[in-house]
């Protein structure tokens, strides 16, 4: 389909057209980014070094941190760089491997939760059978097929735009490429793609929140027989975890459930689930959570120990 383009790069508009704004941008987006890697590294670290790599829901915390440092860092360098550009480009190549990849780790994402969801609903529901069905094959099984079934999907959405032609104008009006802005773009009639990535990304994302907040609505109304000290310990772990369902999935349905077009507040909502989510999802997990601050705790003492005996 090259052939069929006249467009070689494309040009993002980014957040603002102030340079002001753009350099106050720059210095608050580089915090982040610098708090969403240090944030999620530990977590996997700590994780990993300890015996907590063997809980399920922990073993998922650690992949969930992974997936956030691989989905926040196929967007959020491009526009920490862009906003001290005059000119934000990113080439054809560029924009199409921005659009995949970020599908791609933002899906397993979304798998991930799932996943952390269902090990809450068995650990609380059926604690009996828990460790039968939260195997750790099983839970290995899940990573692959989460990663397999979003490849499929993510290449799915590569294909709906990069068979598209684009003649001009090549300005797109975001900080990265997606398919939405991208649809705008194309120099043929989109309704019917349009209809195709609301059914596989508006649709799916839908229907995986509804099932996430029933799954934690059983777990929130089988605790009510439990003591209070367990109750606690269940309220506090699937608070945190709604908290970052509904930081997530609001802002992903907002721009994605509707007919594909674009307004000027989805890049804004982009935001929540590009940079905003993936920083506080590490706090959500750890300031609540007594085990991981003592797998956290651990850690630095063996890397201070380290440091003192050498």
């Amino acid at each position: 389909m090259q052939n069929r383009n006249n467009i070689t790069e494309f040009i993002l508009l980014g957040l603002s057209q102030k340079k002001e704004i753009e350099i106050f941008c720059f210095l608050l987006f580089l915090l982040c980014y610098i708090a969403i890697l240090i944030g999620n590294l530990l977590v996997i670290i700590s994780i990993t070094c300890s015996q907590l790599i063997n809980h399920p829901m922990y073993f998922f915390l650690s992949f969930l941190s992974l997936a956030d440092v691989c989905y926040t860092t196929t967007v959020t360098p491009k526009l920490i760089i862009d906003l001290l550009e005059e000119k934000k480009v990113i080439s054809y190549n560029g924009c199409m491997t921005q659009l995949f990849t970020m599908h791609f780790f933002g899906g397993i994402e979304v798998f991930i939760l799932t996943g952390m969801a269902y090990d809450r609903y068995v650990a609380i529901c059926k604690p009996l059978h828990y460790t039968l069905i939260m195997s750790r094959w099983k839970c290995d099984a899940m990573i692959a097929a989460s990663c397999f079934g979003e490849f499929l999907h993510s290449f799915g959405q590569f294909l709906l735009t990069i068979v598209l032609p684009y003649c001009g104008p090549n300005e797109i009006d975001h900080f990265f490429c997606d398919v939405y802005p991208l649809l705008k773009l194309a120099c043929t009639d989109t309704s019917r793609i349009g209809l195709l990535v609301v059914a596989s990304s508006g649709l799916m994302g839908l229907v995986t929140f509804v099932v996430l907040l029933v799954s934690y609505a059983v777990i929130l109304y089988t605790v009510r027989s439990y003591s209070a000290e367990s109750r606690h310990k269940a309220l506090s772990t699937c608070s945190s975890h709604i908290t970052v369902v509904v930081l997530f999935f609001a802002p992903l349905l907002f721009i994605y459930i509707r007919p594909a077009t674009t307004l000027p507040e989805d890049k804004v909502f982009a935001l929540f689930y590009t940079v905003i989510a993936p920083m506080l999802n590490p706090l959500m997990y750890t300031l609540r959570n007594m085990e991981m601050k003592n797998a956290i705790r651990k850690f630095w003492c063996h890397v201070m120990g380290s440091k003192d005996i050498n």
